[in-house]
């Protein structure tokens, strides 16, 4: 009976070593584990900040295609447009030209009727009172 008292003691020795180095592991383990989820954590935070980074981006460039069509687009019809505008300038440069052009006449018209006028009233008698 000694023996397996011995042998009962050992054994329950043994089991007290075994359930002592699993709970030393179970420990290791929920202290890894804990340090896991904070890395998972951070991963997590960085990934948000990297999406909302790239949402901006995004954002920023769209804005940028957009203004940059509408430069296209001003400059479209700016180029569309000079020739009708630079006709329409040559046009009134020319009407401007021909209307300097008849007021000179019409000035030298009225001198000259003008100078008739007179040289007509000198030959006329004049009243006496």
């Amino acid at each position: 009976m000694k023996t397996l008292a011995d042998q009962t003691a050992k054994a329950t020795e043994d089991i007290k070593q075994q359930i002592a180095a699993i709970q030393g592991s179970t420990s290791s383990t929920v202290e890894a584990m804990q340090s896991i989820v904070v890395t998972m954590g951070d991963v997590n935070k960085n990934t948000q900040e990297i999406a909302g980074a790239v949402q901006q981006q995004s954002a920023t460039s769209e804005i940028s295609h957009g203004v940059r069509q509408a430069a296209r687009g001003a400059e479209d019809m700016v180029a569309h447009m000079m020739p009708g505008v630079t006709k329409a300038v040559d046009e009134t440069s020319q009407s401007a030209t021909q209307m300097l052009q008849v007021s000179l006449d019409l000035s030298r018209q009225a001198e000259q009727l003008a100078i008739r006028w007179r040289t007509s009233c000198a030959k006329w008698p004049r009243p006496t009172r």
